[in-house]
């Protein structure tokens, strides 16, 4: 298991479960799993009454250097003022270490 989690759940301007959650979903995953350092990429479905929010991302990387050059990779970056900030609503990210 990698030494860094990042995580982010978030809700779509477009809703959940249709064509443009499904579209904004897919883009996502081919953009950001391949950008150098990413670990076992995950898309996933907010299953919880306790949280407001509906999808979240899921990724690891060796250690928190691997994070950083992943957060401001060009790919990175580009996504983000491109896509996320215009079909996203509202996110909570989350990054954890293992417990000692």
């Amino acid at each position: 298991m990698s030494a860094f989690i990042h995580m982010v759940t978030f809700t779509l301007h477009a809703g959940k479960d249709n064509e443009a959650a499904d579209a904004f979903l897919q883009k996502s995953q081919e953009l950001l799993r391949d950008i150098p350092g990413v670990q076992d990429f995950k898309v996933l479905r907010q299953v919880s009454a306790k949280n407001d929010h509906d999808y979240g991302f899921s990724m690891n990387f060796v250690n928190r250097e691997a994070f950083e050059a992943y957060n401001v990779h060009p790919v990175h970056a580009q996504y983000v003022a491109e896509i996320w900030e215009s079909q996203v609503s509202s996110f909570q990210e989350t990054d954890l270490i293992a417990y000692p």
